[in-house]
């Protein structure tokens, strides 16, 4: 299966989707080709080869393969309905998943039938249901399913895990995170599949999983509302919405409750300042911590290219190209490092020792919370708890609630004045 013929072992990489999320984090790995190495093992290296590539016209692709940096590369363009099935077939590795979220399932599932390691763009997938089928054939296989949740990496959060892991930072109360994307996401890059979704699923559980992973796992999910607005991507009676208010309620094991308020939205003017807007508080008994990611410092202003072309604030921790004080050009940041942890968590499962405690490196492996799909559930569960709540919205009946592990099942919902909830999944959470 892995490629040892040569001196540096190789991972060769197939790529399901190929649209501004390649471009914007996984072209840069690629195109690189820096050896990275092992996690934890005797300071080898290996590396990485973009092998095939999945989309359904292969246009985009074809015009990347012929650019300066695709002849480079080289790789196979399958598209049209069986290029996953192509893709599949061929000689990759590891696959990534880089579709619309609602296309995840069905890719990632072929992926782990093929035995092959699969890296999932957030949210991994839409269900419960499908998490425990991608969780099954995952262990099934004996290969990784992980999701890339790129925000754990950001310095500002990592230190406020730290705080709150090392208790600095006591008992966290509530919290309120914000992120506003510009409507060229709504109306041009995402425009072919945005019909019927919300930009919640989109990138509210980019928050989901800051707040789950930074203040667990010592609690329990307990319910999910929501509300948003309709009007200006489509319909104001439609199904796709402009911006989503979502609450998440935790309980403690002391029974206190925390309550996160997440508001997104895909229609914040394209001449916004900032790429995205992004802010989060959170309270704690003893302790208030705010981040604002528009405001670390830089402030950019050039002639006809700000704030279009270029944005007057930038986020060059996410993502940058940089001309190194040593004269090498490089693109970096915490969107591009979480991907090559993840080669690096393969490489170490695949070449860090010995063939017979290969089961033993993948167990290592699969524990990593931060991005594990079997760490994945309470996610999922406000996400599929989140589109119930919308879409029983749109049929008429705004203002449900999902409970969580309560008498009725592992997510109800209640319509209000109705006492008979909708199960929306019988296990446990």
């Amino acid at each position: 299966m892995f490629d040892f013929t040569k001196q540096t072992p190789r991972i060769r990489c197939g790529m399901i989707g190929f649209g501004m999320i390649f471009d914007e984090t996984y072209r840069p790995v690629f195109e690189q080709q820096n050896p990275l190495p092992f996690l934890a093992s005797n300071h080898r290296s290996f590396a990485i080869q973009l092998s095939a590539v999945a989309t359904r016209t292969g246009a985009r692709t074809a015009r990347y393969l012929a650019s300066e940096n695709g002849q480079r590369l080289r790789f196979e363009n399958f598209f049209g309905p069986n290029a996953v099935t192509q893709l599949l077939a061929s000689d990759v590795d590891a696959v990534c998943v880089a579709t619309p979220d609602d296309r995840h399932f069905a890719a990632a599932s072929d992926a782990l039938r093929a035995q092959k390691h699969v890296l999932i763009e957030k949210p991994s997938v839409l269900s419960l249901t499908e998490l425990d089928e991608i969780t099954r054939l995952a262990a099934e296989k004996s290969v990784l399913a992980k999701v890339v949740y790129h925000k754990l990496a950001d310095p500002d959060h990592k230190k406020l895990r730290t705080l709150y892991q090392d208790g600095t930072l006591q008992h966290v109360n509530n919290g309120y995170c914000s992120l506003l994307e510009p409507k060229s996401i709504s109306g041009g890059q995402f425009a072919e599949w945005i019909s019927g979704r919300n930009p919640a699923t989109y990138v509210a559980v980019h928050y989901l999983k800051l707040i789950d992973f930074t203040f667990g796992p010592n609690w329990a999910l307990n319910r999910i509302s929501a509300t948003g607005q309709r009007g200006i991507v489509g319909p104001a009676d439609g199904p796709t919405w402009d911006s989503v208010q979502l609450q998440v309620v935790y309980r403690h094991p002391d029974a206190r409750e925390s309550a996160f308020d997440i508001h997104t939205s895909w229609v914040t003017p394209d001449n916004f300042p900032g790429y995205v807007e992004q802010e989060v508080q959170f309270r704690f008994d003893n302790a208030v911590w705010c981040a604002h990611q528009r405001k670390r410092g830089v402030e950019l202003t050039v002639e006809n290219r700000t704030p279009g072309e270029l944005k007057n604030t930038p986020n060059y921790h996410y993502n940058g190209t940089f001309l190194e004080p040593w004269g090498e050009r490089s693109q970096r940041g915490y969107g591009i490092e979480v991907i090559e942890r993840f080669f690096q968590e393969v490489a170490f499962v695949e070449f860090g020792g010995p063939n017979e405690a290969r089961d033993e490196r993948l167990a290592q492996m699969r524990a990593l919370a931060y991005n594990d799909i079997a760490a994945d559930r309470n996610c999922v569960a406000v996400v599929q708890s989140l589109e119930a709540i919308l879409a029983r919205a749109v049929a008429g009946a705004p203002g449900c609630i999902v409970k969580v592990n309560g008498h009725a099942g592992g997510l109800a919902l209640y319509e209000p004045g109705n006492a008979t909830p909708l199960i929306l999944y019988e296990g446990r959470v």
